[in-house]
């Protein structure tokens, strides 16, 4: 049911595809998906998937899941995510992505800042026992109703989704197909601390058109994803491209270079969505000969800041597309041009497709009076990053603010006029795709006792990365791990003398 003047939900672009070419290729697993889950990889057509995901959303309503309830996602790049959350939206509920690295702490405060009713995950992801972990932090969220993974061995008190699969239902449940309904939740950190940022259907599909037509992204494409799609960008990237091309989505659970090429090579990718530093390291190694069927690269800048001083793009290779990403704010992305130069970023409006006059507006660059860069547009959600009203004793509402302070320093250049994205968010720490305020770490770290410490050290690949110092190292890993913390924090305290 779709009323007048609303734009297309993406459970509603992927039925169009479906009603053209039922038969034609959809989802791709990772070929080494038994290593990562201990499961088969699958091979899914339209019809294929439309079955999957019909039985899911049966399983989702059947479960007592009400409308517009939310569901936390907590799964690798295999072809159950996808399933998932377009299952998701046929029942007419909200994806909230939770990242992979995130342990029992993070889980337990993204569960209950969200309310979320239910939470998927799977059995096992690269050795590491996931159902546990959901099952531990469903016990600390008070809203959560329903857990349930995928895989083998799941514990008690876990619906298992493959038997879901396997004995489908017929139970439906009518839904408005609505542009403007909410549709994801993701997670992010600024200088004012975590916070959940909601985003309707048509900020997503907005997000993935600034991708596909700065990119060119052809029709009938088969793109592949080496991308976590725990984020908003991770999302756009993969699912959301996809079926705006209406091809196949080949997925790699990051990152064995050899089993990307591989892959790549199998399946004759024409796209490629990985992060900027592995596309940068492909486009070392002579991609025309080693992959010629690619003919796209976009590479995601976790590190936007880093865009201006990388190496440029080699010419005989595919196109490249660099993609600034702000968090969970935005993106925005712009095509390198012959010379392999990164293109000037110039602010004000610009379209969703820069070389071509009078493009479908993507979005808004903008120069904060902080001296830092602004977004908005239709993939910003503004309200999910309004400033905190001042102390005081005035009542009054302040005036709404029309973009998103990413807080990344910036400045104009003289000769250009273009924008320099000069330095990160002071006070944010950034390792890769996770995010830490820098008190933090330091509040963890006076947690383990005298002598402790817990910092950030500068990283050219991941922005940062993290380094701890402790009386003893195997108790302070043994102490952060049983606190319910990440890997990244519980790994600082490595002992650099067995380091490789």
């Amino acid at each position: 049911m779709t009323p007048p003047n609303a734009s297309p939900t993406l459970d509603a672009l992927f039925q169009r595809i479906l009603s053209r070419k039922p038969d034609a290729p959809a989802l791709l697993d990772p070929i080494n998906k038994q290593r990562i889950t201990g499961q088969p990889p699958k091979r899914l057509s339209y019809r294929e998937a439309d079955h999957a995901i019909s039985a899911l959303a049966a399983h989702f309503v059947e479960s007592g899941l009400p409308a517009n309830s939310i569901v936390a996602v907590q799964l690798p790049n295999t072809v159950e995510f996808a399933l998932t959350v377009l299952a998701a939206y046929r029942a007419g509920l909200v994806v909230a992505v939770l990242p992979l690295l995130w342990r029992q702490a993070e889980l337990v405060a993204a569960l209950n800042r969200t309310a979320a009713r239910a939470i998927v995950t799977s059995s096992r992801v690269d050795g590491v026992g996931y159902a546990d972990l959901a099952m531990n932090a469903a016990a600390e969220a008070f809203s959560i109703r329903h857990v349930c993974g995928f895989g083998n061995d799941l514990p008690d008190g876990m619906a298992s989704l493959d038997r879901a699969l396997a004995n489908p239902s017929s139970t439906t449940r009518t839904v408005i197909q609505d542009g403007r309904k909410a549709a994801m939740i993701s997670f992010d950190v600024t200088t004012e601390g975590f916070r959940p940022v909601p985003r309707a259907h048509l900020s997503l599909i907005a997000g993935g058109l600034a991708l596909s037509l700065e990119s060119d992204v052809p029709q009938g494409a088969t793109v592949m994803s080496a991308f976590s799609p725990t984020s908003f960008a991770g999302l756009t990237s993969s699912l959301v491209v996809w079926l705006l091309a209406g091809g196949t989505l080949a997925l790699h659970h990051p990152f064995d270079s050899d089993v990307l090429e591989q892959q790549i090579d199998e399946h004759k990718c024409d796209t490629l969505m990985a992060p900027a530093q592995l596309a940068m390291r492909l486009g070392e190694l002579d991609l025309a000969a080693r992959l010629p069927s690619l003919r796209n690269v976009i590479g995601l800048w976790r590190a936007p800041e880093q865009v201006a001083s990388s190496p440029a793009w080699p010419a005989q290779s595919a196109s490249l597309t660099d993609v600034y990403l702000f968090g969970e704010a935005g993106l925005f992305g712009a095509r390198r041009s012959a010379d392999g130069a990164p293109a000037p970023i110039m602010p004000g409006p610009h379209g969703a497709w820069r070389e071509l006059p009078g493009s479908p507006i993507a979005g808004d660059i903008l120069l904060t009076p902080r001296g830092t860069l602004g977004l908005r547009g239709p993939m910003v959600t503004v309200a999910a990053y309004a400033p905190a009203p001042p102390p005081g004793e005035q009542l009054l509402a302040q005036p709404p603010r029309d973009y998103v302070d990413t807080d990344y320093a910036a400045r104009l250049d003289r000769t250009t006029g273009a924008i320099c994205i000069t330095a990160p968010p002071s006070g944010v720490v950034a390792v890769g795709g996770y995010r830490f305020l820098s008190q933090d770490l330091a509040e963890w770290g006076r947690r383990l006792g005298q002598g402790a410490l817990l910092t950030a050290l500068p990283d050219r690949l991941s922005g940062h990365r993290l380094a701890g110092r402790a009386l003893d190292n195997a108790r302070a890993r043994e102490a952060l791990a049983e606190l319910g913390l990440n890997p990244l924090m519980v790994e600082a305290f490595r002992d650099r003398a067995n380091a490789t």
